[in-house]
């Protein structure tokens, strides 16, 4: 069969602005950054709750809190945990490890203390990077780690009134201090490191389909070219925008958004809850953001606010959606309220820095589609059975290789490394569908495809058009066992009803009405669950692992 993706149709369909090939220089992130630091001092870096933090005085705080981490014994290559909110001390402490040359791993503040003491061990963390409100779980998990040194910031800390900050319990054997007493006597001028561009600068641990987190290792080299990829795919220049963002920095996706903007003198608005819908309207609002970036779950439910229809969007240059789908009707109210294509889709994965494929800021944006192969990026899509390519219009999983694509593979997981990364391709565990102009759509997660009496089922395509139900706020698609044919499964949704419906069979009879109108008879939802509220990781993605355990067993 023809190779259609070594022909790379996506290139008739890039910007102007967008090169197919750029040219690469091997370089540090923290070399990187200097020229922010250098050309826009007197920029606002963060705003944080009524706080400004300039450039300078960033570079300044960041100084400090890298000679903290190498007077306390960090060399380059030890890895720093960062168990924080978006608050400042996030973006101190990020830019700080950085030039520390250590390797910064983010720290999900939802961890229990065995999944935090699991992460810290399995990382070899010497220092954590925690906030007081979750100094309780720290306190019971360090101790069974190799953590030695436990730095605790507070929300409250750089706002312009002086809140006083919760005293701290010991920890046996481990030292404790905060945040500002860690840096505060430290001189400010930089640390003199050495850092190699091909070595880590990140281990940002992401889910498998079975057994613990891995930590996927991102060299220097990945994030700074993964910077100057994306670059002219948005125009975005030094010292330009206002980007807000509600993603976590302890997700790799909102640490990207951190790491790319400061390195380009942009303005960051910090979100530290991304579940205070009221206070990302009241951000919007009084920073006048240029650059939105958010899941969608966050948006959809903005767009339930009138406060966020009554903003002004005119200023806004673009917003950009990842880590899950956004509703195709959904998109098209969306654009109702901020204007038309204004919505770049993005998609990628934690172990690609993160972003593979993604809409044009200025071109076609085809609804529904993730879009095309950002610059020196190839992609293909293969029968997961066979491995052999398919045609256009036909579902793969989608394979992908560039300089954004992580080489180190997984810390201390071989066996997962050599299957999820072969000959420098990425297998990511999309399927996808790439049409003629060479977008791509994806289509479901392989580990989420249902198999009824050998049909394959997409259960995003099911989600989609059970959203499209005028009953339906939310809905989830799942796989359960058929007791009745070993071997087949039976599609099973969860879905949250808008305000005032009531789940009873009335409303499962209507669902049920409303699939066979819209989709074939085995795609039908033989088991509809209603629940107040789908199981969320973090950034607003549906865990359909954990929805799979609660719906095991139901009739």
């Amino acid at each position: 069969m023809e190779d259609v993706y070594a022909a790379k149709p996506w290139l008739k369909h890039y910007d102007k602005t967008v090169p197919e090939k750029l040219e690469y220089p091997s370089m540090a992130y923290a070399d990187a950054l200097k020229k922010a630091f250098r050309e826009v001092p007197s920029r606002v870096a963060v705003h944080y709750m009524g706080t400004e933090i300039t450039y300078r005085e960033l570079d300044g705080l960041s100084n400090r809190f890298a000679r903290f981490l190498t007077e306390t014994g960090c060399r380059t290559g030890d890895v720093v945990g960062s168990h924080l909110p978006n608050i400042p001390a996030s973006y101190i402490g990020s830019a700080g490890i950085q030039k520390a040359g250590c390797v910064f791993t983010g720290v999900s503040p939802l961890l229990t203390a065995e999944e935090l003491a699991y992460q810290l061990n399995d990382s070899g963390a010497k220092i954590l990077v925690t906030v007081d409100l979750l100094f309780p779980v720290v306190s019971k998990a360090v101790g069974k780690t190799g953590v030695k040194i436990v730095v605790v910031a507070s929300i409250f800390d750089y706002l312009p009134q002086s809140i006083p900050a919760s005293p701290l319990t010991p920890i046996p054997g481990i030292e404790t201090l905060s945040f500002k007493d860690a840096i505060g006597s430290m001189p400010a001028d930089p640390v003199d490191v050495t850092i190699d561009p091909a070595a880590p600068c990140l281990m940002m641990y992401t889910g498998g389909t079975t057994g613990p987190p891995k930590g996927a290792l991102l060299t220097n080299n990945n994030i700074v070219h993964h910077i100057m990829q994306l670059n002219p795919w948005v125009q975005l220049h030094m010292g330009e925008h206002v980007v807000l963002s509600a993603f976590p920095m302890f997700h790799q996706a909102g640490n990207f958004i951190v790491m790319w903007n400061l390195a380009m003198g942009s303005t960051l608005v910090a979100i530290p809850n991304p579940r205070d819908l009221q206070y990302i309207v009241k951000a919007i609002e009084t920073y006048k953001p240029t650059v939105i970036v958010n899941v969608p779950t966050i948006f959809l439910e903005l767009m339930k606010l009138e406060e966020f229809r009554r903003l002004d969007f005119s200023g806004v240059h673009f917003f950009v959606s990842g880590a899950s789908a956004f509703p195709a009707e959904s998109i098209r109210e969306f654009e109702e309220i901020v204007g038309k294509g204004k919505l770049i889709e993005v998609c990628g994965m934690t172990e690609t820095s993160p972003i593979i494929v993604a809409l044009p800021r200025d071109g076609v944006k085809k609804i529904g589609s993730v879009g095309m192969p950002v610059s020196d990026t190839e992609v293909k899509l293969v029968d997961p059975g066979t491995g052999k390519l398919v045609a256009i219009g036909e579902p793969g999983e989608l394979v992908a290789r560039g300089p954004q694509v992580f080489s180190l593979g997984y810390h201390n997981k071989p066996e997962e490394t050599a299957h999820t990364l072969r000959d420098g391709w990425i297998y990511t565990g999309d399927v996808a569908v790439m049409d003629e102009d060479g977008y791509f759509t994806i289509v479901d997660r392989l580990k989420d495809m249902v198999s009824v009496s050998g049909f394959k089922v997409f259960t995003r395509e099911v989600d989609d058009v059970l959203i499209g139900h005028p009953d339906i706020d939310n809905a989830a698609t799942i796989g359960l066992a058929d007791p009745k044919r070993p071997g087949s499964e039976i599609v099973a949704c969860a879905v949250v009803l808008k305000p005032g419906r009531t789940g009873d069979e009335a409303m499962r009879a209507r669902i049920t009405d409303f699939m066979k109108e819209k989709v074939s008879p085995y795609k039908v939802p033989k088991v509809v669950r209603f629940m107040d509220a789908l199981p969320m990781s973090a950034v607003g993605k549906v865990l359909k692992r954990e929805l799979r355990k609660l719906m095991q067993g139901l009739p």
